[in-house]
């Protein structure tokens, strides 16, 4: 393959900007909000499922950003990046940031019973001993999870795209309801922006991806419900939690989430659910059968770009990560 020698000088230094497999179409939009091209690889699988990468473009001396989110087929994606990270190290990337909006295993922060893997600490090696120089993530499941790392990760948040969606709409007695207790912080920073009462979902579960409601804490009745929560995967929880709501007096219950995970019979349950509308991000693409009506992506191709052009230029990107009413997210 000829080598290509397409330069980028943003802000006075060289990038290139990687999309792999996961979300080309949320790379593209990165890259249209910067202003470059994004650069170009050839992914090849062999017939045992082996990967190998061609980089067709110089990289020597170059800040790279490789946008790359690890969602279901969680392994292979991981494994793409991997062999891309080692692949810009051995040709000489002066960086190399990762942009990984949904962190694949962060539900795997700890170890809930005596032998099992803290699989997000694994991970943070993995990126780490491969050479990683940075990693630019969207609303860690587990906050922690940024301990896991030797190197800089910016844990950018959802919630200034949400909000903004909200206040256009102008809803009235709104509460911000938490789909359990472990969600009650981002329930009530949420509601902040609403100047709203949170609501809380007393719930258990009696074997994984199937929740019972035990009780709602909180007055919903009357209200237009909010349920603020980070991941959406077989949507299970949201489902028995928007019926107890409206059995609680709710008028309308809506979702507002980060990852639209969807796996299994998600779609289905939130098409057959009380859920007026679901709320979510691109950070994770979704094929067609999944857009159904009820579900609504937000880019957070202009919060990401943002987030690249400040690191660019050595700048905070913290005000990046709270509601301005005077910025289009």
């Amino acid at each position: 393959m000829e080598e290509q020698n397409q330069m980028a000088i943003v802000h006075g230094s060289k990038i290139k900007l990687f999309a792999l497999s996961s979300n080309q179409e949320l790379g593209q939009e990165i890259a249209d909000f910067i202003g470059v091209s994004l650069s170009e690889c050839e992914i090849i699988k062999f017939s045992d499922g082996e990967l190998i990468m061609n980089i067709s473009e110089t990289v020597r001396g170059h800040d790279v950003f490789v946008i790359q989110t690890t969602s279901n087929p969680v392994n292979e994606y991981y494994m793409e990046l991997l062999i891309m990270i080692d692949a810009l190290k051995r040709a000489s990337a002066k960086t190399i940031n990762v942009i990984m909006p949904y962190y694949g295993y962060s539900r795997q922060d700890r170890k809930a019973l005596s032998r099992q893997p803290i699989s997000a600490k694994l991970v943070a090696d993995l990126l780490e001993t491969a050479g990683a120089s940075r990693v630019v993530s969207m609303d860690l499941h587990a906050a922690q999870i940024q301990g896991f790392f030797n190197i800089p990760i910016d844990n950018f948040e959802a919630l200034p795209l949400l909000v903004q969606y909200f206040k256009k709409q102008k809803l009235e007695d709104v509460v911000v309801v938490s789909p359990d207790h472990g969600g009650t912080t981002r329930a009530r920073k949420f509601a902040l922006y609403f100047n709203a009462p949170i609501a809380i979902i007393d719930k258990r579960r009696p074997k994984p991806n199937v929740a019972e409601v035990m009780n709602i804490i909180g007055d919903v009745d009357g209200k237009n419900a909010i349920i603020v929560d980070d991941i959406v995967d077989t949507a299970g929880t949201i489902a028995v939690a928007a019926s107890a709501l409206k059995k609680a007096g709710a008028k309308c219950v809506y979702v507002g989430c980060s990852h639209p995970v969807l796996s299994g019979p998600a779609v289905e349950r939130i098409e057959k659910s009380e859920i007026k509308k679901l709320i979510t991000t691109n950070s994770i693409y979704l094929p067609k059968e999944k857009r159904i009506p009820k579900i609504k992506q937000l880019s957070i191709a202009r919060i990401l770009g943002q987030g690249v052009l400040n690191i660019i230029d050595g700048k905070a990107i913290s005000s990046l990560f709270t509601y301005d009413p005077n910025v289009k997210y």
